[in-house]
């Protein structure tokens, strides 16, 4: 499935910019204008002046060999420059599904040991609140909280400006350990936490939910009455026979939200000014950037795509009896 997926993206990946309006050679040349034989000459040299099948044709031979083109505004090769910011929006990723991982899974499980419990309310209502705050609104509420009015937190960046070394990983956190300055790690971890937490909050709504759904279907099972019927521990019921089953739904759940992460990536980059492939695909649909719009689908694509096979892959881990059946 994953070749004719990955076709599909490329289809859509090269439509989607193309079907905005504004032409990227005037964009590119700015309050200048330009010339209509410089126009034509640009056209070419870029080949927007080909038929649309024939470009997409091109552009499907270039990706098959793993080119995914320069980009017409930096002149730059598309795949570096992803490279080169993916650090940062992976880290803040990684971040936000723990966060919401290390949140979600207890509170879903106790909520659906717990079910009508004032501790099961509390969760659900909780949930249900963060999955409906859009992120761009929560984002700019808790600056105001916690930057503005509290001073606990920096407003944006990665980094206060007071540290500056040459970065070895990209990842801010292991970077500003490995470089020695005093109180370097301890600020990438304050200006971590907040776009984390905006970030995180609709995976963790979701994960919860998910959790106390998939716990309350499975402590209903007849195997989890007959455990407990011969007298075994609470606790052994719930981590070993319910919990385990149960897992399922959740880890697809949680291999869905890799790709509300990077889409949630694109707005709290925006509103935390924070410097990842979020911000850049914002900027490349403005400049109309046909290459870099398409390079930067296609590689968020394969990653979303690579996620859910690990998945698919893991279901047989977690549940011995999936891999005899398939």
């Amino acid at each position: 499935m994953l070749v004719p997926t990955f076709i599909g993206v490329s289809i859509i990946a090269f439509s989607f910019i193309r079907v905005l309006p504004g032409d990227p050679i005037e964009l590119l040349a700015g309050e200048r204008g330009i010339d209509p034989e410089r126009h034509a000459e640009l056209m070419a040299q870029f080949g927007y002046d080909k038929p649309i099948i024939e470009q997409y044709l091109t552009f499907l031979m270039n990706l098959l060999r793993g080119d995914l083109g320069n980009s017409i505004v930096t002149k730059q090769p598309v795949f570096d420059e992803f490279m080169t910011l993916f650090p940062a929006t992976l880290e803040l990723s990684f971040a936000a599904i723990i966060f919401a991982v290390a949140i979600g899974l207890p509170a879903g499980i106790i909520a659906g040991v717990k079910r009508g419990s004032t501790f099961d309310h509390a969760v659900m209502s909780t949930a249900l609140v963060g999955y409906s705050m859009p992120i761009f609104w929560s984002g700019l509420l808790m600056i105001l909280l916690f930057s503005g009015i509290l001073g606990w937190t920096p407003v944006s960046g990665r980094i206060s400006v007071m540290y500056y070394f040459e970065p070895v990983t990209g990842f801010m956190l292991i970077d500003s350990l490995l470089s020695g300055e005093e109180g370097a790690f301890k600020s990438s971890i304050i200006h971590l936490i907040l776009p984390t937490i905006v970030l995180g909050t609709i995976p963790l709504a979701v994960i919860a939910r998910q959790t106390r759904s998939a716990m309350l279907e499975v402590l209903g099972e007849d195997y989890v009455r007959t455990a407990r019927a011969k007298g075994l521990p609470p606790m052994r019921i719930i981590a070993i026979h319910a919990l385990r089953n149960a897992l399922i739904p959740v880890v697809t759940t949680i291999g869905l939200q890799v790709g509300v992460l990077l889409a949630g990536a694109i707005l709290t980059e925006t509103i935390f000014s924070w410097p990842g492939i979020g911000q850049w695909m914002i900027h490349s649909i403005s400049r109309r950037d046909y290459q870099s719009v398409q390079g930067g689908l296609i590689m968020i694509s394969i990653i979303i795509m690579l996620v859910n096979l690990i998945v698919d892959l893991l279901y047989g881990l977690i549940n011995p009896r999936i891999r005899h059946t398939r």
